[in-house]
């Protein structure tokens, strides 16, 4: 006999919010401290829902829990309907002031130190209505949160997917791996940069993601340069000062310290080998349209990509001013 569970009239917002939770931090502690809670109401809460859905929910395990087929059905259909709560808010927000709304943006760590305080201050000016919810992480992470609707779109590096996934993805500009130093540094009096030259400096390098980590050891390869007893910190701030204040070198993609660029705190070392391409830009959702806010963004972002393309910072995509239907990474 089919179990009747009256979904629709059992179900509570804050299961659906709790259930998100835990599946988010894998630990009830954890997910508790997210919601504001105490563990043993949450872990109430829990036991109503397993009732009310008739199954485990979740596996305990020795540290934090694991959803079970049933939690992890439960945990999509929740994202979704929190996701179109939102963006119900959101346009209920328009209603009242047709220049405000929200664009929820998720963003690689580059793009979030590098093109994404400049277009935000952009978007600041032009449409002081317009309020910004901003999520960092990796493509793989934020991609099921663009396709649930909890992000409106995605801004950075585009990384080749490994099939075909749905998303158009848009190249705007590249994210050249490059070697950083200060303006007075002795290797812009050379004529020329050679290896020999670079093999002088000690290195400082940044503590990212696997994907740029390879990119990084790819060039210093290519360089024959020895990353062994080079310094790394994950604090751009503290590469910075250490750029601003020694000799040391650094070698990341060039776009994190953009504002420094810009201002001519910091410089590029020509490279005496060509970098690999690097293309970066936006991933859109690929069962709707981006809200008017986050068109509003996108229009800030490519005129503020135009201007550090202009100061040669990077090299601007041809045709970047069109949506291209695909879901491969080309320029």
């Amino acid at each position: 006999m089919t179990l009747r569970r009256y979904l629709d009239q059992r179900l509570k917002l804050h299961h659906l919010r709790a259930v998100e939770a835990i599946v988010a931090q894998s630990s009830l502690l954890k997910a508790s401290a997210v919601l504001g809670i105490t563990q043993p109401a949450l872990t109430r809460t829990v036991q109503e829902l397993e009732e009310i859905a008739g199954q485990r929910l979740f596996d305990r395990l020795p540290r934090g829990v694991r959803p079970t087929e049933a939690g992890n059905l439960l945990a999509a259909a929740a994202r979704r309907i929190l996701a179109d709560l939102r963006r119900l808010d959101e346009a209920l927000d328009r209603l009242q002031d047709p220049e405000g709304g929200t664009v929820a943006i998720g963003t690689l760590p580059v793009a979030a130190t590098g093109v994404l305080p400049g277009a935000l201050t952009r978007l600041t000016v032009e449409h002081p209505g317009i309020r910004v919810r901003l999520e960092q992480g990796r493509t793989e992470e934020l991609l099921p949160k663009l396709a649930s609707g909890e992000i409106d779109l995605i801004v950075g590096r585009l990384y080749e997917p490994a099939s075909p996934d749905g998303f158009p993805r848009e190249a705007l500009w590249e994210e050249p791996i490059s070697i950083l130093a200060r303006p007075g540094h002795p290797v812009f009096a050379l004529e020329a940069v050679t290896l020999e030259a670079l093999r002088r400096y000690d290195l400082i390098l940044p503590t990212v993601s696997q994907r740029v980590g390879r990119e990084i050891e790819a060039l210093l390869g290519m360089l024959e340069l020895e990353p062994a007893s080079s310094m790394r910190s994950s604090s751009y701030g503290f590469i910075r000062e250490m750029l601003l204040a020694t000799d040391l070198i650094a070698v990341m993609p060039r776009l994190m310290m953009a504002g420094d660029l810009l201002r001519g705190m910091l410089r590029v070392v020509p490279l005496p080998v060509p970098a690999p391409r690097r293309p970066a830009g936006i991933i859109r959702p690929r069962d709707r349209a981006v809200p008017p806010a986050g068109d509003a963004f996108i229009n800030c972002l490519r005129a503020h990509v135009v201007e550090i393309g202009q100061r040669g910072l990077t090299d601007i995509t041809p045709g970047h001013t069109s949506t291209p239907e695909s879901n491969r990474t080309g320029a």
